[in-house]
């Protein structure tokens, strides 16, 4: 195990190197649990531990981590490691979201890799089994997703917290976990309906992303540290439109992001059909300017799995010049700006808010 830091400046990349810590041992420990005759099981289950430990920022234990040290939490005390161990698991919880998502939108690629269902795609074409590849690829990536959101309950569970710390902390916990499926589930509606509507959007990046991504971690970090009900409605606020901004920030990294820093095709977003509060921006403004061939090309454009880079281009240009792209950040910069006004009045401890209102400036304006 690594170390419990004690310093501001090494705390964010020994929590990162700690949740992979956790995530490495654990997951060998359940591998090492499946019987004997799901020998070929557990070799699928090293594709759910590879996935899980390629990669990725570790925004969720860092935001949790934050809040409890925020809101009290002593990074040398002897609950340390204990809420280190909590908060990791909502890396399976993420592995779970990321795993369904790909499935649900297709998507070949996440962090520069063939994503689950592809990999058991390709298993089952190169073994020449029977069936339909794709299918296969989707029922194994399926249980895996399963598995990966078993797997964080039970982490979650054994780790060492005090009854009240648990009792606390299984409020955000819970109500995390349904929001993320709620927040999928009105994105794949969107999608059939063809919704355009930039309420609809907003719902989807509340609940899908800001929810699970920021909001609830840090109510989850607070709980553990024993915060009153107006400590965590600050939080909450706080990072209900910090949430929000990143959802949007990704927004226009899936249609203006590069592939080589994204891990993902150009104009991915457009492929999948999603309707984004970009797309319903853009749609809107095209629509309110007189472009209605340019609306339609833009609707054409959505869920078209043949789309080609002259086309994504024409879209990009499209979204700058009708305005919806200097929309969208503007309205990140505000949501940024809510954020930290909430943050100020949740009369939260040093360094923790210091290093919270930095997450919120890191998170909103990155390149992946």
């Amino acid at each position: 195990m690594v170390a419990v830091p004690t310093t501001d400046q090494s705390i964010d990349a020994a929590v990162h190197l700690h949740v992979e810590d956790v995530l490495a041992a654990y997951l060998s420990e359940r591998r090492s649990e499946l019987p004997e005759l799901a020998a070929t099981f557990a070799r699928a289950v090293d594709h759910l531990t590879d996935f899980a430990l390629r990669g990725g920022k570790r925004l969720r234990p860092t935001f949790a981590w934050w809040g409890w040290r925020a809101a009290g939490g002593d990074a040398d005390g002897p609950l340390a490691r204990t809420v280190l161990r909590t908060v990791s698991a909502l890396e399976l919880i993420q592995a779970c979201a990321l795993v369904h998502d790909d499935i649900m939108d297709a998507s070949e690629l996440r962090r520069g890799h063939p994503t689950v269902h592809v990999r058991f795609t390709e298993a089952h074409r190169a073994g020449g089994w029977l069936g339909e590849p794709e299918r296969f690829g989707a029922a194994a990536a399926i249980l895996l997703g399963d598995l990966a959101l078993a797997w964080a309950d039970d982490l979650f569970e054994s780790a060492a917290l005090e009854p009240a710390m648990r009792a606390a902390a299984r409020e955000p916990w819970q109500a995390m976990r349904a929001e993320m499926f709620a927040g999928q589930y009105l994105d794949v509606l969107a999608q059939a309906e063809g919704d355009e509507s930039q309420e609809r959007a907003l719902g989807v990046a509340r609940l899908k992303t800001a929810a699970y991504t920021v909001e609830r971690p840090l109510h989850l970090g607070v709980a553990l540290a024993g915060a009153d009900q107006g400590v965590v409605d600050a939080v909450r606020a706080f990072g209900t439109d910090l949430g929000v901004a990143f959802q949007l920030r990704d927004d226009v990294l899936g249609v203006y992001g590069d592939t080589e820093v994204t891990g993902k095709p150009a104009g991915d977003d457009l492929r999948e059909g999603k309707r984004t509060l970009l797309v319903a921006i853009g749609l809107a403004y095209a629509e309110r300017d007189g472009r209605h061939a340019d609306a339609q090309l833009l609707r054409g454009a959505l869920g078209d799995p043949d789309l080609t880079p002259r086309t994504i281009e024409q879209v990009r240009e499209l979204m700058v010049e009708v305005g919806a792209v200097a929309e969208l950040e503007r309205r990140i910069e505000r949501l940024t700006s809510s954020a930290l006004a909430a943050l100020d009045t949740a009369g939260l401890a040093e360094p923790g808010v210091t290093r919270l209102a930095e997450l919120a400036v890191t998170a909103t304006r990155r390149d992946r």
